[in-house]
């Protein structure tokens, strides 16, 4: 795998980390994925709220765990915001369509994405997210690498 970090921000407020989300969004064409990692409770959803907004998206963001995907096609792209925290393994992705959105003329962001990275596609955009406690509760890293070889966990 050959990954570059691109950037690097330090948070300390969710809205900090929105506020990276969303210029991230506005630099965003069609046909981008944002493969977006970390821990349970670290602020993914948190992160997809901002990166909406970015896009133009106003309406209401919620984590589509239970559903796998959520479109929202109100912004200035289509967003599809899976969150596949319930998917075992990366061969059950196939039922959802995946490969259609991955092609389609919106952006993906994909919630731990790490479960399914063997059939992620070269050259998407690799967020993580991890929290420094030692510096203050709130404190998040946050990384985003450009992947140019199909990433392998």
């Amino acid at each position: 795998m050959a990954a570059e970090v691109v950037r690097a921000y330090k948070t300390d407020s969710p809205e900090e980390t929105q506020a990276i989300a969303e210029a991230l969004a506005r630099e965003a064409v069609a046909g981008d994925i944002f493969a977006l990692n970390g821990d349970l409770g670290v602020g993914k959803t948190v992160f997809a709220k901002g990166f909406a907004r970015g896009l133009g998206i106003e309406e209401p963001i919620t984590s589509p765990t239970f559903t796998i995907l959520q479109e929202y096609d109100t912004g200035r792209l289509p967003l599809y915001h899976f969150d596949i925290y319930r998917i075992e393994d990366s061969g059950e992705m196939e039922e959802t369509g995946l490969s259609e959105y991955l092609d389609g003329a919106g952006v993906c962001l994909i919630e731990w994405a790490e479960r399914i990275a063997d059939i992620l596609p070269e050259g998407i955009n690799y967020i993580t997210i991890e929290k420094d406690a030692s510096a203050s509760p709130d404190r998040r890293i946050i990384n985003v690498e450009k992947v140019t070889e199909a990433k392998q966990t």
